[in-house]
């Protein structure tokens, strides 16, 4: 039996007038992410993880944000086009483990949602999928609230052995 760790990582900016979308939900909060898609910071570090793990690029080889096919494409289209792609490549999820970064919202209480939503895309148990969340101290561009970050590690295994 074949195993494989990847590890993805995001950022995107904060700005009033855009929906905040973080592990597939929609918080409530005055600011939102900015990108070329809905901008969900975890589900494109999670994304990045799966398409290390099984070296296949990242997301923006997949998905570039100069296609207008993915212009304001929901994160969850392309965390389901990545589950494809790895299974095409003969591995499957083990588990996920995430941290989201970020001073405001608090997202604890959103975090079993946010489990249900990714565990459902991905074919996998609520208790495989880890997400967990912190500030970084009111430091650097997190703490100044001007955006937020997502790190993501995923254990795969090969189906072909």
């Amino acid at each position: 039996m074949s195993f494989r760790i990847g590890f993805g990582i995001d950022f995107h900016q904060l700005v009033v007038g855009r929906d905040l979308w973080i592990g597939g939900i929609q918080l409530p909060h005055t600011k939102g992410a900015l990108g070329h898609s809905d901008a969900d910071v975890l589900l494109h570090a999670i994304c990045d993880a799966l398409l290390g793990a099984a070296c296949l690029g990242d997301i923006g080889t997949h998905f570039p944000d100069g296609d207008t096919a993915f212009k304001n494409i929901d994160s969850k289209i392309l965390l389901k086009k990545t589950f494809q792609l790895i299974g095409e490549a003969g591995y499957k999820i083990e588990n996920i483990d995430s941290t989201v970064c970020l001073e405001q919202p608090k997202i604890k209480q959103y975090i079993p949602q946010m489990q249900k939503v990714i565990a459902s895309i991905l074919s996998l148990n609520e208790n495989t999928v880890s997400i967990k969340a912190t500030t970084s101290e009111k430091m650097g561009f997190v703490g100044r609230e001007e955006g937020i970050a997502a790190y993501a590690t995923a254990l795969l295994i090969s189906i072909n052995n």
